[in-house]
């Protein structure tokens, strides 16, 4: 049961990474602006996407992202990225 216990959590790390990930990539896109089609970046981020998206989505639905001024923040990946810490530390 315990090795059962290690690779969920070492799964869950992933997606947090995976999150993390996406979460660069989303503020280099803001600050660089988009990426040519068919860039290593471009394909990057479709990448990280189609993983991560499947997650988000369904917190999305329930809690829509916070408009704040002309900003708009995701408190889905905020919800997502926090019950992935506490499913861990429950874990181990």
């Amino acid at each position: 049961m315990g090795s059962l216990l290690t690779i969920v959590s070492l799964l869950l790390l992933l997606v947090q990474v995976l999150l993390i990930v996406r979460a660069v990539l989303d503020w280099t896109a803001t600050l660089a602006g988009p990426s040519l089609p068919g860039s290593f970046r471009s394909r990057l981020t479709a990448g990280i996407y189609t993983v991560t998206e499947p997650i988000l989505a369904p917190v999305r639905r329930v809690l829509p992202p916070l408009r704040v001024g002309g900003v708009s923040i995701d408190l889905a990946f905020i919800v997502v990225f926090v019950a992935i810490i506490v499913i861990r530390s429950l874990l181990t």
